[in-house]
């Protein structure tokens, strides 16, 4: 009887050259996988090898990857008997297109520690289940490495998915890049290169992938103990304050002194607050970072080294926030940008000079037609009830607008332009008032009780979305907050407050939320 579970050992007086190789490949759609696959079964077979490709589908792009198995052994004149499907403990490589399907591989029992080399990309893509959250229902990328440096005999991780975006292809060429670098397999880099040209297709482009990948997957191998082999993953190796900005000389000089600013901040503030202005200035312009520094020096003029600037790094982060409200102007500008034409073609494969069709659907209320109105004009459609819903029958219905058209994308592009005149709109002042009353109501906390400052403050993570969605976050965040009164002066008021927000993060309906409520109204 075979036993899956033991390590792979020759039989006693068998020949190495009868050793079969186990190798799985966990990918979603549209990351190459079966390309991954065809290029490491050509690779074995350049060598001498036997190899069989097998692959068993998941149910769909995030629901289920699929599972890519090739098994392979030293042609010996003896056509050996492979399996179709991995089995527990019976993997030699495991190659994982992102991290949690390797936090998955582990679950499901394909990685040993004294046996399986796991190779994955550090990049995320959120499954279903974490999108669903109303909160932040990312998994923990942390405990994945952890498990993961425990669970496999060697582990290599870093953001492939970047490297071939930078060259222009497939996460499956930084992939196999990998798992050559890695030794894993007895085959030379020239076998790897050659299965690749052997394709005809994005050759140039999958070969600097390759290439790339192949030198970090050396370097993070060659410096590894050997009972594991890992990279952390990071956001940015270079902090997030030395992207080059270029642009006209009068704008680089205020955003210079804006910059200069930060760097005067705390050491503990200045990553965050440096973040958030360039989101501020992104979306509307340097005079409204200015405003942002200005209301996060409100903040840090109550705040205090012997707090760690808790205060100051969750203003800092939700003031970003608040500023950037999602409206109509937002969402037309991040539509007609160049930008996002490049992502859409490089997520969708096309191929350069293919047309591509894009059709955006947009179905503002009479809420969101007022408020990109002057102030005064919005507010008076709005307090008169007849008015607005004869405006609202003509308006509140969905638009399939095509941005590949001229018409389509010049309407989008007008609108977006509306950015310039934004702070006389009506939308405007509701959200500057909104946000005006939080912050004083965070801030006037502070000298009683510093931690319900904070949690104030974080309060405005439950404020997200467009349309339905804002209101529906508005409702949650004011429902959070009536708390107030009830909690304040209690030693555990923030923790308290911080209850009733997490209760409101976990289901999109409230039931929770109304739940926690109760409780505290009986305190």
């Amino acid at each position: 009887m075979l036993d899956h579970n033991a390590p792979l050992r020759p039989k006693a007086g068998a020949a190495e050259d009868q050793r079969v190789i186990k190798l799985a490949v966990l990918a979603v759609g549209g990351q190459g996988g079966g390309v991954l696959a065809d290029w490491i079964t050509d690779v074995a077979e350049r060598n001498g090898y036997v190899a069989q490709s097998t692959s068993v589908a998941g149910v769909a792009q995030r629901t289920g990857a699929t599972i890519y198995y090739v098994e392979m052994a030293r042609d010996t004149g003896r056509l050996p008997v492979f399996a179709l499907s991995p089995a527990q403990g019976d993997v030699d490589i495991l190659i994982a297109a992102e991290l949690m399907e390797a936090g998955r591989a582990i679950i499901r029992g394909f990685v040993t520690p004294e046996r399986t080399t796991l190779i994955t990309s550090s990049h995320r893509i959120a499954a279903v289940s974490e999108k669903i959250e109303p909160g932040d229902g990312r998994a923990s990328s942390a405990k994945v490495h952890a498990t993961a440096e425990a669970a496999a005999r060697r582990f290599i991780a870093f953001d492939m998915e970047k490297i071939a975006a930078d060259n222009g292809t497939m996460i499956s060429a930084s992939l196999l890049g990998a798992l050559a670098g890695s030794d894993a397999l007895p085959f030379t880099r020239e076998t790897y290169e050659q299965a690749i040209g052997a394709g005809g297709r994005g050759v140039k482009a999958s070969l600097a992938a390759f290439g790339a990948a192949y030198d970090r997957a050396r370097g993070i191998a060659g410096a590894a103990p050997a009972s594991g082999t890992t990279e952390t993953p990071s956001t940015s190796e270079a902090g997030p304050g030395v992207a080059k900005v270029s642009g006209p000389e009068s704008l680089l000089q205020g955003w210079q002194q804006l910059a200069a600013r930060i760097d005067a901040l705390p050491a503990p503030v200045r990553d965050m607050a440096l973040r958030g202005l360039k989101k501020v200035v992104d979306y509307q312009d340097i005079a409204y970072g200015g405003e942002y520094l200005d209301r996060l020096g409100r903040a840090l003029a109550l705040d205090d080294a012997g707090h760690a600037y808790a205060l100051s790094v969750a203003a800092a982060k939700h003031l970003a926030n608040a500023m950037c409200y999602d409206d109509m102007i937002r969402v037309a500008d991040l539509k007609t940008r160049s930008t996002r034409d490049k992502r859409v073609r490089r997520e969708v494969g096309v191929k350069d000079g293919t047309v591509l069709q894009v059709t955006e659907y947009f179905h503002p209320r009479i809420e969101e037609f007022c408020g990109t109105l002057p102030a005064g004009l919005g507010s008076y459609i709005e307090s008169r009830p007849k008015l607005a819903a004869f405006l609202d029958r003509r308006i509140n219905r969905g638009r399939h607008i095509r941005t590949d058209s001229f018409a389509g994308f010049a309407a989008l592009w007008f609108i977006g332009g509306l950015r310039r005149w934004r702070r006389s709109l009506l939308r405007h002042k509701v959200e500057v008032a909104h946000l005006e009353r939080w912050y004083e109501l965070a801030l006037g906390h502070v000298r009683e009780d510093y931690a319900l400052a904070v949690e104030i403050l974080n309060c405005r993570r439950l404020i997200k979305g467009y349309s339905d969605t804002h209101a529906r976050a508005q409702s949650k965040f004011d429902r959070v907050l009536s708390a107030l009164d009830l909690v304040k002066g209690r030693p555990d008021a923030a923790d308290w407050i911080r209850r009733l927000r997490e209760a409101a993060l976990k289901d999109e309906k409230g039931d929770m939320l109304d739940g926690a409520l109760k409780t505290v109204a009986s305190l």
